[in-house]
């Protein structure tokens, strides 16, 4: 059986993974990295990277279906049509030029790629079924970031009619109706996904909301645009099964009636649970905090040497998250003072529009004991907002009373994506509502609503 020692080992090639990795070649750690798929784990190739290029399709074919009747601008076109199967073909092609970048990278700053399944001997040894068969690899330092997936309802396991998200990232037809179990950001991405391609989409949502972890204010515009999409929305409903048939799914809704939603494809979106099982964890009996591995703020475990990021670490799961977790472990292993104390982690919601929630929510930093003062500048009183037709939303801001001391900032409408950078380094650098009121942003652009939220929050907003 073939042996490798190494000074790091990552088990895992994922966004926190990978980039743990590329760190530590960059330091010079000997560094061996094990992944069974492609590189770039979840995220690049069933995930983020491949769910927005079908949001973005999405987007480009709805565009055009509204510019094929009487529109504002005066365009017309004649009605589209979409091969989904050449689309998704495409965005295989964004997926597999990543895949090769992330390879390039890791071969570039010299760490070994070990295909395979790895399963802990002791904290110290892993076993690797590789395609040409078992080995054996030691390490003085492990990183564990086996990453996470979707979870399965015991009544609507996955096959045939009842897809995950991964399924529905490779969808060769547009199903003519789809049903959708959980109202989360994943299953409202895709949903209208789907919907603007032309599928009938039902949600169905247990709680008495829609992306019940934003507040109302956020979620509202969401709400409506589902509305004109078409897209029924059934809350404080559970998901019971298949019909008898096989052609629908079993709802008790909000009235306790069980009800069917004819359906082609079932999407089930209920959350992602970490990957835990499989790879030996009881051989090295860590401490876990209920399905998750325990942390500290240096990403180290209970066993020495062990370190674990990513989404086997607990919420939030988000890529961006694992990555900073990864590039902060490769940093204390090679001997760098770093720990874990970031003022907050920027979370966006790719639905139309989009919400980005960065550091505190006025109910957040209130349950907190702040005393704030809030407000928010709407996209209906931005030109840029208005000349490209995206004026539905807001930009938020939450500051303490006394100092003005900047607690959290919230946004939702199009493209708001591209703003939560700026939003997580205003909140990083402490800034108050005088710093970003006082910055000079450029005209005509939506980030003016950012800084006009902070005028109005200080009580003097120019344009409103």
């Amino acid at each position: 059986m073939k042996e490798i020692k190494t000074k790091l080992l990552v088990i895992g090639a994922g966004p926190g993974g990978y980039i743990c990795a590329i760190r530590a070649g960059q330091l010079g750690i000997d560094t061996v990295v094990i992944e069974a798929g492609k590189p770039g784990g979840t995220c690049l190739n069933v995930g983020c990277i491949p769910s927005k290029a079908l949001i973005h399709a999405a987007e480009e074919f709805d565009k055009v279906a509204h510019l094929s009747g009487e529109n504002a601008l005066g365009i017309s076109t004649a009605k589209p049509s979409i091969d989904l199967a050449q689309t998704m073909e495409w965005k295989d092609g964004i997926v597999s030029r990543l895949n090769s970048g992330v390879a390039g990278l890791l071969k570039k700053h010299r760490v070994k790629t070990v295909e395979g399944w790895a399963k802990f001997r002791d904290g110290k040894t892993v076993e690797v079924a590789t395609p040409t068969g078992p080995q054996i690899i030691r390490a003085e330092y492990v990183v564990i970031a086996t990453g996470s997936k979707p979870v399965e309802l015991p009544f609507l396991p996955f096959g045939d009619k009842v897809i995950s998200s991964t399924e529905a990232l490779s969808l060769t037809e547009v199903p003519e109706k789809l049903a959708v179990v959980g109202g989360g950001y994943i299953g409202l991405e895709l949903g209208i996904a789907y919907a603007k391609l032309g599928a009938k989409v039902t949600v169905v949502e247990a709680a008495k909301s829609i992306l019940p972890q934003y507040d109302k204010d956020l979620v509202r515009p969401v709400v409506k645009r589902l509305s004109s999409l078409g897209i029924k929305v059934m809350t404080k409903a559970k998901a019971k099964g298949l019909s008898t048939k096989g052609n629908a799914l079993l709802v008790e809704n909000s009235a306790g009636t069980d009800v069917k939603v004819a359906a082609d494809k079932i999407l089930v979106t209920v959350g992602r649970k970490p990957v835990t099982e499989g790879w030996g964890l009881e051989e090295i009996d860590l401490r876990m905090d209920g399905p998750f591995i325990h942390i500290n703020d240096k990403c180290q475990t209970s066993m020495r040497g062990t370190f674990a990021i990513g989404d086997v670490t607990g919420e939030p799961m988000l890529a961006h998250r694992a990555m900073a977790q990864g590039e902060m472990v490769a940093e204390i292993i090679a001997g760098e003072k770093r720990t874990w104390d970031k003022v907050c982690i920027p979370a966006v919601c790719f639905t139309d529009p989009e919400i980005v929630t960065a550091g505190l929510s006025p109910a957040e930093a209130k349950a907190l004991g702040h005393d704030i003062k809030t407000d928010l500048f709407p996209f209906q009183a931005n030109g840029r907002a208005m000349s490209a037709q995206r004026e539905e939303g807001f930009v938020r801001i939450v500051a303490r009373a006394d100092n003005h001391l900047v607690l959290g900032i919230q946004a939702v409408g199009a493209g708001v994506s591209e703003m939560s950078a700026g939003f997580a380094l205003a909140l990083e650098m402490g800034a108050r509502l005088e710093d970003i009121a006082g910055t000079i942003h450029a005209h005509p652009t939506q980030s003016e609503a950012f800084q006009e939220a902070a005028l109005k929050t200080l009580g003097h907003a120019l344009h409103i």
